[in-house]
């Protein structure tokens, strides 16, 4: 194996190490986004309540010690945690679909997942559950309940599977178009070039950055908060006369910013490849 491979392979181990140290858990204030999107997650985990008359969605169940802190959302809010009718995901980490199983044995919502994903879902397993998979989702699928229709953007890379979920919600008499971003970011010991796991994963990012430019985005949302800004866009909220999460500005230049670390990234190992 060359040195490149062991360089990755080094990086990944202390970014796990740093994962750890990290407060996944750490609280932060739910909060009604726009006209039936709520923040329900913590202050490193994006999740999102669509709320509806026949029941509600739940984008990212997070892992299954972030639930309590869902559940206490959720009620806070003024909904029932039960009326949770469909369980959705970004993509297949744990730290956004490792409940799952828990949240489907609390609310008996049903669990949905794009079918790149799949694989890697049934090996998430934990205290030995098996994974709940109710319907697997094709890009373009429409996820539909109590008038409100979620769109599922197949914007693969960050794992095969990778998902994003596009809705449109209205308030004070305008419709708005939301997004809620997987992830189009890389962890450290990804390989993006000659990649023999995952050979397309180039071609894969290349082509979510341009499926999401053709998304009209009012509102951006994402798996985590640090993707949207919603450490400086909170306390703006209900300050000013213009929603702070509309933004579609900010959306592009999350692309810009991370296609452009993407291309910095693949010719760096493209050229340490060859090095060797």
């Amino acid at each position: 194996m060359n040195r490149m491979y062991w360089i990755l392979c080094l990086s990944s181990a202390l970014a796990v190490t740093s994962a750890q140290t990290r407060d996944w858990n750490k609280p932060f204030p739910a909060h009604k986004v726009i006209g039936n999107v709520y923040f329900v997650g913590t202050a490193e985990l994006g999740s999102f309540l669509i709320t509806t008359p026949e029941g509600h969605v739940l984008i990212n169940t997070d892992f299954e010690s972030t639930v309590p802190s869902i559940r206490a959302s959720v009620e806070k809010l003024g909904f029932k945690f039960t009326d949770i009718k469909i369980i959705l995901g970004s993509h297949a980490h744990r730290d956004h679909m490792d409940a799952d199983a828990l949240m489907k044995e609390l609310t008996a919502g049903k669990v949905m997942v794009m079918e790149q994903d799949v694989p890697a879902l049934r090996k998430m397993k934990p205290g030995g559950k098996e994974h709940p998979i109710d319907r697997i989702l094709k890009d373009g699928d429409e996820v539909k309940i109590g008038g409100t229709t979620l769109v599922a953007h197949l914007t693969a890379g960050h794992t095969k599977g990778c998902t994003s979920w596009t809705l449109k919600t209205p308030e004070d008499g305008k419709t708005y178009d939301v997004i809620i971003l997987g992830s189009i970011g890389w962890n450290p010991g990804y390989i993006l070039y000659n990649n023999k796991d995952y050979p397309q994963i180039a071609d894969d990012y290349g082509n979510s950055f341009k499926t999401l430019r053709a998304i009209h985005v009012d509102v951006f949302l994402a798996s985590h908060g640090s993707f949207y800004g919603l450490d400086e866009k909170y306390p703006k909220l209900g300050t000013q006369e213009v929603n702070p999460f509309i933004d579609p500005a900010g959306f592009q230049a999350h692309i810009n910013l991370k296609e452009k670390q993407f291309q910095d990234e693949y010719a760096r190992q493209k050229k340490a490849a060859s090095s060797f």
